[in-house]
C-alpha cells in the first residue's frame, strides 16, 4: 500500500442497540464515542440500526406479504389502470 493515502485500519465495535447486540471487528470507520469492551479496552462504537440480530431474514421473524391479494383488493377498489378504460 502507497503510505499515508489510507485511512487508519483498527478495532471499532458495532452495536445494535434495538438487539443489545454488539461486535468487535476490524474497520476503517470512526466515531468520537467510545465503549469498554469485554477485554477491558476502549473502542470506539458505531451505533446501527439494524445487524443479524435484528433483522428479520437472520431471526427467522420475516412475513410473506399476500402481494397478489394486494393487487386484486386494489384493482378492485380503483378499478384497471386508465390505458384500459
Amino acid at each position: 500500500m502507497k503510505p499515508g493515502i489510507h485511512p487508519a485500519y483498527r478495532p471499532v465495535v458495532f452495536r445494535d442497540r434495538a438487539a443489545g447486540f454488539a461486535f468487535l471487528t476490524r474497520s476503517t470507520a470512526t466515531s468520537d464515542k467510545t465503549v469498554e469492551w469485554e477485554d477491558g479496552n476502549a473502542y470506539p462504537v458505531i451505533d446501527v440500526e439494524i445487524s443479524s440480530a435484528s433483522h428479520p431474514f437472520y431471526t427467522g421473524t420475516q412475513r410473506v406479504l399476500d402481494t397478489a391479494g394486494r393487487v386484486e383488493r386494489f384493482e378492485r377498489r380503483y378499478g384497471r389502470g386508465r390505458s384500459e378504460r
